[in-house]
């Protein structure tokens, strides 16, 4: 791209403008930031509402930026640095390829000093990314990575069976090495992290990486205000798979399209992309973000699916969409692919944008949101107003605890009033399942153990009652 049409773009996660040379220590950070996540290009002498001004003197100022980048950037990095002109104004354009980091500020060392892109602003790489960014230079992925206390016996091995024989395949421990759910270590075979989030046993995987779970909910609106329903899915990431295309199928609809004399019911969003989205969510995850998780998220007038992790480094959007791949787990991709549920690398976008257009959808967004990516499903145009009277999925324990919360009320109360005296049952069968699933909260949450501990309705469970009919 020349200079003409990089001036008319707007700043983002490869592009950034500057009046001037001022600001110095800002300009090698975003020089790092561009080299560690997808390169990019840095011009100086255009105001940030598009003015051109120019820069006096170009020779001296780019003698400035060699030496500032050579004295202040480790490792060394060397990008190219051009003076052009556009409307007879001088312009410095520094154009940075993007390198295997970690790249940082020598005055700030590396613990501090490495910087990335996230969108269109130079931030501060925590730990999580500055490790990636070395599991890059080793050519290794996280899950990859070995869990060196476990072996295969925290393995789900009849999960393992179950799936490997549904394509007609014995899998025995040489395969589950190959397949890298297994490696060896000091002579022993432990499971790596892909291992578990594919296959672990449910305790285990807990236990080591909480956050892999998917997160569903259903709003009224267009916010994230109210929900109608709201369901985790902590299981195995195949029981995921089957089970958030029904979240999303019951909270929505079906609409009537009629072609010539046949009538046939449609989603009002595209069954098939949603299933390719997700996929790609759980194979492009970044599992090693701490408090983050995948999300599905229903409102009336969109799908979102959002995952952690930015793209991989070295990666634009664009890349992305010409079909070029970097894999962030190959243990899951490749799993995924021996077991049918993804295809070639690279391949979903095109598979989606073409399921789209071919059906009347139109085509899902794709955005790199703070660190995590963020795909957005619009439904079919002729679907109409989509957002359904949901009822969200509980049991029939929950709902019977429900209308004894209307006001703040203690467990001792809410078991006798129920009829149970297992204080134990009680827990598992009504309290915590109907505080799991957000229908009611303790009123005094910074001490859930307390003696004064109550329980009454949130939103989300006055909802739920108004809905099966009760008066709240």
């Amino acid at each position: 791209m020349n200079i003409s049409e990089l001036l008319k773009v707007p700043e983002g996660k490869t592009l950034e403008f500057k009046r001037d040379i001022s600001g110095l220590k800002k300009i090698m950070k975003t020089i790092i930031a561009f080299a560690n996540t997808a390169g990019g290009s840095l011009i100086i002498g255009r105001e940030d509402n598009g003015e051109i001004v120019g820069v006096d003197d170009p020779l001296m100022v780019e003698e400035q930026l060699s030496s500032s980048i050579a004295d202040s950037i480790a490792p060394m990095i060397m990008p190219d640095i051009e003076i052009t002109s556009f409307e007879g104004e001088a312009l410095l354009c520094i154009r940075v390829a993007h390198w295997p980091g970690p790249f940082y500020l020598k005055s700030e060392g590396e613990a501090r000093g490495v910087y990335i892109r996230l969108g269109s602003s130079t931030r501060q790489a925590g730990p999580e990314f500055i490790a990636e960014m070395k599991r890059q230079q080793r050519n290794k992925t996280f899950d990859q990575l070995p869990c060196h206390l476990y072996s295969v016996e925290s393995l789900d091995l009849s999960l393992i069976q179950e799936k490997f024989g549904a394509i007609g395949k014995k899998i025995e421990k040489e395969q589950l090495i190959s397949l890298g759910i297994l490696v060896p270590v000091d002579g022993h075979d432990v499971v790596t992290y892909g291992g578990l989030i594919l296959f672990g046993k449910p305790d285990i995987r807990q236990q080591l990486l909480p956050d892999v779970r998917i997160s569903c909910a259903r709003f009224r609106d267009t916010g994230k205000t109210h929900f109608l329903d709201r369901l985790d899915f902590e299981g195995s990431v195949f029981e995921a798979l089957d089970n958030v295309p029904k979240f999303i199928g019951r909270n929505s609809r079906l609409f009537p399209k009629i072609t010539g004399m046949i009538r046939e019911d449609i989603s009002a969003y595209p069954v098939f992309a949603i299933r390719e989205i997700l996929v790609n969510s759980i194979v492009h995850c970044d599992y090693s973000l701490i408090g983050m998780r995948i999300t599905v998220a229903l409102f009336a007038d969109r799908l979102e699916i959002q995952n952690p992790g930015l793209l991989p480094f070295g990666m634009t959007i664009d890349d992305f969409k010409a079909g070029h791949s970097k894999i962030r787990n190959r243990v899951i991709a490749r799993t995924f692919r021996e077991l049918g549920v993804m295809e070639q690398w690279g391949s979903g976008y095109r598979r989606v944008c073409e399921f789209c257009s071919e059906n009347g959808y139109p085509i899902p967004e794709w955005l790199e949101v703070g660190p995590s990516m963020r795909v957005t499903i619009f439904p079919h145009p002729e679907a109409g107003e989509i957002t359904p009277h949901v009822t969200p999925h509980v049991t029939p324990h929950v709902e019977k605890l429900l209308p004894l919360c209307k006001q703040p009320t203690a467990r001792e109360q809410l078991q006798r009033a129920i009829g149970v005296k297992d204080r134990k049952y009680f827990y598992e069968a009504y309290l915590n399942p109907a505080l799991q699933g957000g229908f009611i909260e303790y009123t005094i949450p910074e001490k859930p153990k307390s003696k004064l501990q109550q329980y009454q309705l949130t939103q989300l469970g006055m909802q739920l009652l108004i809905n099966l009919g009760n008066s709240v």
